[in-house]
This record gives C-alpha cells, sequence and structure tokens, in this order.
C-alpha cells in the first residue's frame, strides 16, 4: 500500500479531447488547485495533454502532466498516491476511468460529466462518486459555476 500523502494530491483525468469544455475546465480547476497549494497532477490521453500544453506553454495554470495509462499503472503499483480524484466524462470510457480510480485508490472521486450524453451517463454509473453533471459542449460556464459551488479546492 502506498504510503498517505503529506500534502493534499489530486488527480485530475482527462479522456478523449473531443468534446471542446474538457480543456478549459480542466486548466480552470488545476489553476484553483495549484493556488490553493494542491499538488496537482493532470493525466489525460496523448492529444488531450497536448491540448494543455498548448494552451499553458509556461505552466501558469497546470503543475504537472502524466500519461494517463501509466498513472493508472502507478496507482495500482502503489508507487503513487492521490487524496481525490476528478475526472471528466463525456463516454463510457470516462466513467470506466472514474470507476478504476475508486477502486484503486479508496478515495474520494467526482465525476464531472458533459457532452451531449451527459444525462446517460450519470445514470450509467454505479459505484460511490460524486456527480456533477451539464449537457456542455463548447460553453464551459455551467459547470464551472457548479464546480465552484462545491469548491473541491477549499475542502
Amino acid at each position: 500500500m502506498p504510503e498517505e500523502p503529506t500534502q493534499r494530491v489530486a488527480l485530475l483525468v482527462m479522456g478523449c479531447p473531443k468534446v471542446p469544455v474538457q480543456t478549459s475546465l480542466v486548466l480552470y480547476l488545476s489553476n484553483r488547485m495549484k493556488k490553493a497549494g494542491i499538488r496537482t497532477i493532470i493525466a489525460g490521453t496523448p492529444s488531450a495533454r497536448q491540448l494543455i500544453r498548448v494552451a499553458d506553454p509556461d505552466g501558469h495554470y497546470t503543475m504537472e502532466m502524466k500519461d494517463l495509462d501509466a498513472t493508472i499503472a502507478a496507482l495500482a503499483e502503489g508507487t503513487l498516491s492521490v487524496t481525490d480524484s476528478y475526472v471528466f466524462v463525456h463516454n463510457d470510457a470516462g466513467i470506466s476511468y472514474a470507476a478504476t480510480l475508486e477502486s484503486l485508490t479508496k478515495r474520494p472521486v467526482t465525476a464531472i460529466i458533459f457532452g451531449e450524453e451527459a444525462e446517460l451517463m450519470t445514470r450509467e454509473i454505479s459505484f460511490p462518486c460524486t456527480i456533477i453533471a451539464e449537457p456542455a459542449i463548447h460553453n464551459p460556464m455551467p459547470l464551472k459555476r457548479k464546480l465552484e459551488e462545491v469548491a473541491p479546492w477549499d475542502v
């Protein structure tokens, strides 16, 4: 079992960047957590990470970025430990990532569900997690407001 982190370590998980709101919301959440002193790791697919790198080339809003599969392997092997995870979900793969993280970490998982199928994706979750959902595709503001209501950077 990995040693418990001495500080809060949040994992932000991005899948396929097909839906535009994901990138801006990951940058927003990462920035808020960074300002709050929370070590924040962004794990994603290669294309999702590239979008973040292009949007924040000097790392003003982000801290660490890792390959999604390597991050899951590190959690499974016990070489990485996180205190909470935020999984951006717009398809079945996102639900699988959230379930995997809940199972591996036994720590709080928040599923941030977006896109045209948000309602359907919400109904498919059958494991314990916090759900923040909105059928947002291009406009991140409704989900941003919901994130501000729960203010995970203040917990």
